[in-house]
């Protein structure tokens, strides 16, 4: 998830157990796991490829989050815990340091929660939960694009504007501020991957 591994990267169980210090058995099994989610991808007597980034997952992932995140800021505004919220957006103004994974898988946990959030206070308990895998599915593309630069404040600016208008309780602003955001997220991971010095080195393309 953290891309320390990374996309379009072929390993072995061998070089995985020696990364990691990890028996046969554990690893097979951490690998099933990771295949039946979608991260990697068996090759026939060769090993394991981590499975790529392409062109499409991202615009199909942020098509889904134009699909559900407005609808559900609408729905939340007027209903949200401002308190929660608030807290929430706290952490996130903490930032993070580009390059550093640890910061940046810190500060994508608390974003996810500050989303999901919104979510939850829209009252549709499977519309959270389809969101929360959503955004955890993401924090591969944002690894990607965070490294590039520091977007932190323009996000906790992004944030303080959609807490704002969920707790006025104007839903046409809320849904406006969220797409927004969503916009300026899709071209932060665009821009950084298509930008990187290693893009070379990463698996990018439509699927074939």
């Amino acid at each position: 998830m953290e891309c320390a591994l990374a996309p379009g990267a072929e390993v072995t169980e061998r070089q995985l157990a020696e990364r990691y210090g990890l028996g046969k058995a554990p690893l097979r099994a951490a690998l099933v796991r990771l295949a039946h989610e979608g991260l990697v991808r068996p090759i026939a007597r060769r090993g394991y490829l981590v499975a790529p980034v392409t062109i499409q997952d991202v615009q199909d992932i942020f098509a889904l989050r134009l699909l559900l995140e407005p609808a559900a800021a609408r729905e939340a505004a007027g209903r949200v815990d401002g308190g929660r919220l608030e807290r929430l957006d706290a952490l996130c103004r903490a930032g993070y340091t580009p390059g550093h994974r640890e910061s940046e898988t810190r500060f994508l946990e608390v974003n996810r929660q500050f989303h999901v959030a919104i979510a939850d206070a829209a009252g549709n308990r499977r519309l959270a939960a389809v969101l929360a895998q959503l955004l955890e599915e993401m924090e591969r593309l944002f690894h990607l694009g965070l490294e590039v630069r520091d977007r932190s404040a323009e996000m906790a600016h992004e944030h303080a504007a959609l807490l704002d208008a969920l707790v006025r309780g104007d839903a046409a602003a809320a849904e406006r501020v969220t797409i927004e955001q969503i916009e300026a997220a899709r071209r932060m991971v665009m821009d950084g991957i298509l930008s990187s010095s290693w893009i070379k080195d990463v698996a990018i393309g439509l699927e074939p």
